[in-house]
């Protein structure tokens, strides 16, 4: 499949014979493959021309842009080797006829995802208990009771909010969360998760390039003009298990630190370059870590599921086979 190139540092991207070439500003030179490459990340200043993006198009590899606060910015989304007018059709047709029910189905899907996450540390004794209570009342009760899309988005955004309560009785006194701040993050976790929803959403822009979907045509969130809205329904899925047990294993575990990887003079509310290094080696360890899929009878990593929840949507989408998104519980 390719490896994930990560640039961090201020530099020049340029195309060297078959390699891409990365200079820094301290002028230190970087070769790699282009074969063994799926997709760029760039968190920084980075120049670029046409002629390395014509070259990176052939190959079908994606450059995704990240502003100073570690935002996603916008992706370099070369031609579509997948087209199919059929599948796009249908998808156009199943959001008119079935929207509401996929929708409650990602819903769904979140919210077991949170459970499991917050199930592990009420097994070691955190006072979770009442949280993990909540969201499965406000997900069996308000979701079945939801018939449009408003409905269905309140309620996400309620479980959301016990999720995010649930961090203060998980998390040490120096990470103190009070609520989520997306733009700008206003504190250390903030950061943490604008950034590991930012990663994880170029993630699943690539899943669904690889796949003959439509990536503006979406379910749960508003179809847009201004962003691959069908991203943000796969990836919500994947936010408990993926952004949020990274962060909380480089926290608990007293991997990462809130005065040496964070910028001071910006109140710890940005990662800075040495903080981004190590929350992108935990992202990337999550997300190629293996699991046994009682489905597909064999080992997949998590990065591989991701892509796997495109297909099963197209499956619905042709075949009629209900999408029920992945979880944590049943691993399936």
């Amino acid at each position: 499949m390719g490896k994930t190139k990560y640039i961090i540092t201020s530099g020049n991207l340029s195309r060297k014979d078959f390699s891409i070439c990365y200079r820094d500003l301290d002028n230190k030179i970087n070769y790699f493959p282009i074969e063994g490459i799926r997709e760029i990340y760039i968190l920084n200043e980075v120049s670029l021309n046409t002629k390395l993006l014509d070259y990176l198009s052939r190959y079908g590899i994606l450059i995704h842009f990240f502003n100073y606060y570690g935002n996603y910015s916008g992706t370099f989304y070369p031609k579509e080797q997948y087209l199919s007018g059929r599948l796009i059709l249908r998808q156009t047709e199943k959001y008119k006829e079935d929207r509401i029910r996929i929708a409650k189905s990602i819903v769904k899907g979140i919210s077991i995802n949170m459970e499991e996450v917050l199930y592990h540390y009420y097994r070691h004794n955190k006072p979770v208990k009442s949280y993990i209570d909540n969201i499965r009342y406000i997900t069996k009760n308000s979701l079945e009771k939801s018939n449009d899309i408003k409905q269905i988005l309140f309620v996400e955004g309620t479980i959301w909010k016990e999720f995010y309560d649930a961090l203060r009785a998980i998390l040490p006194e120096d990470f103190y969360f009070k609520e989520r701040v997306k733009r700008p993050p206003d504190n250390p976790i903030n950061a943490m998760i604008s950034f590991g929803n930012s990663l994880l959403y170029a993630k699943t822009i690539a899943g669904i390039y690889q796949t003959h979907l439509n990536p503006t045509i979406s379910y749960l969130h508003e179809p847009s003009e201004r962003r691959f809205s069908l991203a943000l329904d796969i990836s919500e899925v994947f936010k408990p298990i993926i952004v949020f047990k990274t962060i909380l294993d480089l926290v608990n575990n007293n991997r990462i630190s809130k005065q040496k990887h964070f910028d001071k003079d910006l109140n710890f509310s940005i990662l800075n370059e040495e903080g981004k290094k190590l929350f992108i080696s935990e992202f990337e360890t999550r997300l190629n870590k293996t699991i046994e899929h009682p489905r597909l009878k064999r080992k997949v990593t998590y990065q591989t599921l991701i892509k796997y929840e495109c297909y099963k949507l197209i499956k619905d989408i042709l075949e009629g086979a209900e999408f029920i998104p992945y979880n944590d519980k049943t691993k399936s």
